[in-house]
C-alpha cells in the first residue's frame, strides 16, 4: 500500500520509521517532510495547510492511505476532505480536532461533562480581562483561545506579568487570531504527564507514558518551546493512577465527543497535571505529541500500520497495541536562539551510525548533504532497559552529531531520575 504522511517535523520522521516496519506498506510519500527523510520517504513540496494540492496530489498518486499529523490540517478538515475523494486517513476530522483548535470549547465541554480540570474564566474583551486579573489569585494560567505552535500558554508568577500576557496575546496578537478569546485559568500543582492514547471513537488505548519539558534551558527556566525533550514512561504516572484516568477522564472524553456529535478518530492526547486532588487536564491536542511520540514509538511493539487502520475502521478493540518495558529519552537539538531569532543554513554532519536514532525536524537536503533549517532541528532518541542508561545513551549519540549553531538542554530526565530515587 502507498500511504502519504502529512507534516514535515520530528514526530512525523517518528511516525515514518515506525510505519516502514510494516510489511503492508510499499512506499511512503510526505508532504511537506523535510531533507533529514529523503532515505524514507518521498518528500512533496506542499505545505501541510494547502489541504486542495495535499488531496490532488493523493488522487493523482493513487494513494491508499494517509497520516494527518499536525494540528493545522486537522482543525482545517484535512481528513474531512481526504475521505470525500475515498481516501481513508488516520486523524479526527475538523469537528473532533476542535477539542484542540479552540481551547474555549474544550474547557467548556469539560465542565458540561464533568471532565477534571482547572477552574477558568473564559474573554473576548482585553479590557475585562484586564479588570479580571486585578483581582485573580496569582500564579495563573493565560491561554489563547486557537492553536499556537505549541507556545500560546503563559504561566504568570506576577500580575505584572499577567498583564504583559493579556495585552502581548489579545491586544499586540502575538499569535494572531488566536488570541481573540483567551482561557484564563487556576495554576494547578503536581508533576506533569503526558499520554497519548489510540482510539476509534468507542475504544481507548492509552500509549506509554511521557514527559515533556517545555523550557528553552536547564533547569526548567527561559521560555516555552514546542518542547526540548522527553522521556518514557512517566515514573510518577502508576497504574493506579492510569485507571482513575481511564475512568474519570479518558473514556468520559471519548463519550462526551460522542454526545456533541463530535466523535474522535486517531490519536488523542491528554495533558494531565496530577494534583493532590487527583489527576486533571491541562490540555488535549487532536495529534501525536512532539517530542513526545520520539520517545513513544520507538518502544511500541506492533503494527503501527494495523493500528492506524482499525481506528478509522472503529475496530481497535480487536487490534494489539504492545509497548515494551524498556525507556526511552529524548533530546532536541535547537539553533541558538530559539524560540525568538536564529539562524540556520549550517551543514549537519549525522554519523550512519546513529541515524536511525535521529528524527529530523527541520533540514534541507542539497548535493548529498543535509543543513539546518528550523527553530526545532532534530530529536535524538535512546532506548535502554534503564530510564538513566537511556538518558546517558541519548546524550552520548548527541555529542557524536556536528553543526554549528547547536543548542539543547543537558538536564532532559533529570526529574524523572528524581522521581524513580524517590520511590
Amino acid at each position: 500500500m502507498k500511504v502519504l504522511v502529512v507534516g514535515g517535523g520530528g514526530r512525523e520522521h517518528a511516525i515514518i520509521r515506525k510505519l516502514k516496519e510494516s510489511k503492508k506498506i510499499t512506499k511512503i510519500h510526505a508532504t511537506p517532510g523535510n531533507g533529514g527523510m529523503y532515505k524514507e520517504a518521498k518528500t512533496v513540496n506542499i505545505g501541510a495547510k494547502d489541504i486542495d494540492a495535499i488531496v490532488k496530489y493523493a488522487v493523482d498518486n493513487k494513494i491508499d492511505y494517509a497520516v494527518v499529523a499536525p494540528d493545522d490540517p486537522l482543525v482545517l478538515g484535512c481528513v474531512n476532505a481526504l475521505e470525500k475523494v475515498g481516501i481513508p486517513a488516520f486523524g479526527p476530522r475538523a469537528e473532533a480536532a476542535i477539542i484542540e483548535g479552540s481551547k474555549v470549547f474544550s474547557k467548556n465541554l469539560m465542565k458540561k461533562y464533568g471532565i477534571p480540570t482547572a477552574d477558568y474564566h473564559v474573554f473576548s474583551d482585553a479590557n475585562e480581562a484586564l479588570d479580571f486579573i486585578k483581582t485573580a489569585p496569582i500564579p495563573t494560567v493565560i491561554k489563547a483561545d486557537g492553536l499556537a505552535l505549541g507556545k500560546g500558554v503563559i504561566i504568570a508568577f506576577t500580575r505584572e506579568e499577567a498583564i504583559d500576557a493579556i495585552n502581548s496575546v489579545m491586544t499586540d496578537k502575538k499569535f494572531g487570531s488566536s488570541g481573540d478569546n483567551i482561557v484564563i485559568e487556576e495554576f494547578l500543582e503536581g508533576p506533569e504527564v503526558s499520554v497519548l492514547a489510540f482510539t476509534d471513537g468507542k475504544c481507548v488505548k492509552p500509549m506509554i507514558s511521557s514527559m515533556d519539558h517545555k523550557r528553552a534551558l536547564d533547569g526548567d527556566k527561559g521560555l516555552n518551546t514546542g518542547g526540548m525533550g522527553t522521556i518514557a514512561p512517566n515514573p510518577y504516572y502508576t497504574k493506579e493512577i492510569a485507571d482513575v484516568c481511564m475512568e474519570t477522564i479518558f473514556l468520559p472524553t471519548i463519550e462526551a465527543m460522542n454526545k456533541e456529535g463530535r466523535t474522535f478518530k486517531g490519536c488523542l492526547y491528554f495533558g494531565l497535571m496530577l494534583t493532590k486532588n487527583g489527576p486533571k487536564v491541562i490540555e488535549y491536542n487532536c495529534r501525536f505529541g512532539d517530542p513526545e511520540t520520539q520517545v513513544v514509538l520507538p518502544l511500541l511493539e506492533s503494527d503501527l500500520f494495523e493500528i492506524m487502520q482499525a481506528t478509522t475502521n472503529g475496530t481497535l478493540a480487536d487490534c494489539e497495541v504492545k509497548f515494551s518495558d524498556k525507556s526511552a529519552c529524548c533530546v532536541i537539538m535547537a539553533s541558538k536562539g530559539y524560540p525568538e531569532k536564529y539562524e540556520n543554513g549550517f551543514e549537519m554532519v549525522i554519523p550512519e551510525e546513529i541515524e536511525k536514532s535521529v528524527y529530523v525536524a527541520g533540514a534541507k537536503y542539497e548535493n548529498g548533504k543535509i543543513y539546518s533549517a528550523g527553530g526545532r532541528v532534530l530529536g535524538v532518541t535512546d532506548v535502554n532497559k534503564t530510564l538513566k542508561g537511556a538518558i546517558d545513551g541519548a546524550y552520548a549519540k548527541v555529542n557524536k552529531i556536528k553543526f554549528d549553531n547547536a543548542f539543547y538542554r543537558h538536564d532532559i530526565g533529570a526529574r524523572a531520575l528524581l522521581a524513580t530515587e524517590e520511590k
